[in-house]
């Protein structure tokens, strides 16, 4: 089975995570991608006893035995069933662009994909792309990267004069919202390093990602009737607006990229006597990172003081941080194999910082150093996804060149 007949396999299953469930996993239906999984791995010729399905939280860990004599690190790949909640994930109906021409791809009514808008599509001429059909996400992040994990363990159980090392495989629910690692066994998984499998264009390598907080501000002013209101009225959500006023306009998400950080303003909810921002807070450099942090508790407190009679509770929490300095002090190796890898196969490796997290970040901290690796897809989390057949079967002969001994 190559890898694009295991991916619509398994785009077929609804997987989408609910923030909202405050189970684990968050969707039921993330245990039926599992299970297929699970049969998967076994039809390959995996051992029963080097499978391991958490029933409980939805993780599979499976173990291919290394075949070498040779002292060869433990080396791990690892992708995540859910998909995001940003859109639907139910239904998905696949379409398949042959032979692309550059062009506008008409996904449904009133939904065009189109090169005009996303010009990376012009790196396809002439090649296959499977697109959505404008009606739901398409799965890629990260059934892609599911798809070339089990397309690289079907070529090392078949070709068994190919020598490798143990190689270490772990699916993953709940990645999407920030919980993918949650209950992850890095003993039971076992690897000495891995790769998620998770990043986006062919060639993709990032050991860099953003330092992370969410910062939720409560805002509670008075309420009386605005005939009366003269002296005595303090509207919440005016103080919520004059918070918002004083961050810079050049650190906000639409006007930052590369390593520049930024305040993002998720959700604003109230009324006039109380008043609830959300933001996240993001930065590479630890030190701007920190800094941010700051600059928002002191405009509260400077717009608390000039509001008398009004309260403002700020809840800043650290989510994740910076897997750079887990990878670029000791772990430079791990990086050189995919570079080197990459280069034997003949992809253009190209490093970049990711603007926003992966669970090999949280991993990293844990104690297993993972930077993220390309998967193949583009446009994650809304109904203009798509992937490149021709990627996604690249990224398999990576990963096999990786493990080689």
């Amino acid at each position: 089975m190559n890898t694009t007949e295991r991916f619509l396999r398994y785009i077929k299953v609804e997987t989408t995570s609910s923030e909202t469930s405050g189970t684990h996993p968050s969707s039921e239906n993330q245990f039926e991608l599992a299970k297929i999984l699970v049969t998967d791995l076994l039809s390959l010729g995996i051992p029963k006893e080097d499978i391991f399905f958490d029933e409980e939280h939805c993780y599979i860990y499976a173990k291919i035995r290394s075949n070498t004599d040779l002292d060869v690190p433990k080396i791990g790949f690892i992708a995540h069933m859910d998909t995001s909640p940003e859109a639907s994930g139910k239904d998905v109906k696949p379409q398949f662009v042959f032979d692309y021409d550059g062009e506008d791809i008409t996904l449904s009514e009133g939904k065009i994909l189109s090169p005009s808008v996303f010009p990376e599509l012009k790196k396809y001429v002439g090649k296959t792309l499977i697109t959505t059909d404008g009606t739901t996400l398409l799965g890629s992040d990260d059934k892609s990267g599911v798809a070339e994990i089990m397309a690289m363990a079907e070529f090392v159980m078949t070709n068994f004069g190919f020598e490798h090392g143990d190689i270490m495989i772990a699916f993953t629910p709940d990645e999407e919202i920030g919980e993918g690692t949650e209950f992850f066994d890095l003993e039971k998984f076992g690897a000495d390093f891995a790769y998620t499998v998770d990043g986006g264009v062919l060639g993709e390598i990032s050991y860099e990602n953003f330092n992370a907080a969410s910062c939720v501000i409560n805002i509670k002013g008075c309420n009386v009737h605005p005939g009366e209101a003269y002296g005595k009225m303090i509207n919440s959500q005016r103080i919520a607006m004059e918070i918002d006023s004083k961050i810079p306009s050049t650190q906000r998400p639409e006007t930052t990229r590369d390593h520049e950080g930024f305040f993002h303003l998720c959700s604003m909810t109230g009324d006039v006597s109380e008043t609830t921002l959300k933001y996240i807070i993001r930065d590479h450099d630890k030190g701007l990172f920190e800094e941010k942090k700051k600059y928002i508790q002191k405009v509260c407190e400077e717009i608390e003081a000039s509001h008398g009679g009004s309260r403002i509770e700020v809840k800043l929490t650290d989510s994740y941080y910076n897997m750079l300095e887990k990878i670029e002090s000791d772990n430079m190796h791990i990086v050189n194999r995919c570079l080197d890898a990459m280069k034997a196969k003949g992809i253009e490796p190209i490093i970049e910082p990711i603007r926003g997290g992966t669970d090999g970040a949280m991993l990293s901290f844990k104690g297993l150093p993972c930077p993220n690796i390309c998967a193949g897809g583009h446009n994650f989390h809304g109904v203009y996804e798509y992937v490149c057949v021709e990627s996604m079967d690249k990224i398999a002969e990576l990963l096999v060149e990786i493990v080689k001994a």
